[in-house]
């Protein structure tokens, strides 16, 4: 329903420190959607790829009319933000089912990012969005595959039609609370973006980092 924006300006970046979360309750992302999060965040907070000790865990696994967004604080192992957040419309209608690091695919990628600038563009506040795996989710800035709020993404509209509204592949928030969230994990935080595709589980380099792929995704 909505394209993403563009048009970056630099923010902070803050120190990093050691990760460690405690056992998922309540408003958690599932515990092996958290396992699979934080082992990717800690490979790439050994390549020093983030500043910021913030993860945020989306799983497109969900539908679209629940909260599938978390924002993590690792420092205080607190959950900051739970949120609606949609899908591009070429991934699927309710569910999301395909995925792409594609130009003018429409559909969402997965795998790690790392937050960026913030800046005011199309849809009001955004942030930039780097994609650190190669052929996943590498081409975000090309895409310009941005966080940003949309209409669209609300509970209101979900009740109505099923689903929230879908975007040209970023991970679009409810208009309200978009701001607050870009504020909490701009300049240099993870992203990890969920989907039970087969064949990035056993092939992401942040899942299997300095692991063998057999032994790693033992159990998975």
């Amino acid at each position: 329903m909505a394209a993403c924006a563009t048009a970056p300006e630099p923010c902070p970046r803050l120190q990093q420190p050691p990760v460690e979360v405690a056992a998922p309750t309540g408003a958690w992302p599932r515990r092996e959607v958290l396992k699979l999060a934080l082992r990717a965040y800690q490979c790439g907070e050994r390549e020093g790829r983030f500043e910021r000790p913030m993860l945020t865990v989306i799983d497109y696994s969900l539908p679209s009319s629940e909260p599938r967004l978390w924002v993590i604080d690792l420092h205080s192992k607190r959950v900051l933000h739970h949120e609606l957040v949609a899908h591009g419309e070429g991934s699927g209608a309710a569910m999301a089912v395909a995925f792409s690091n594609e130009a003018n695919s429409h559909q969402s990628s997965l795998g790690l990012f790392r937050t960026g600038e913030v800046y005011t563009g199309r849809f009001g506040y955004s942030l930039r969005l780097s994609g650190l795996e190669a052929g996943i989710n590498d081409k975000a800035r090309e895409r310009a595959i941005v966080m940003h709020g949309m209409e669209e993404v609300s509970s209101t509209f979900a009740a109505q039609y099923g689903m929230i509204g879908r975007s040209w592949g970023c991970p679009a928030l409810p208009e309200a609370e978009a701001p607050q969230v870009i504020d909490s994990i701009a300049g240099g935080s993870a992203i990890f973006a969920y989907y039970p595709d087969s064949a990035w589980l056993q092939e992401s380099h942040y899942l299997h980092c300095g692991t063998p792929v057999a032994a790693a995704t033992a159990g998975l």
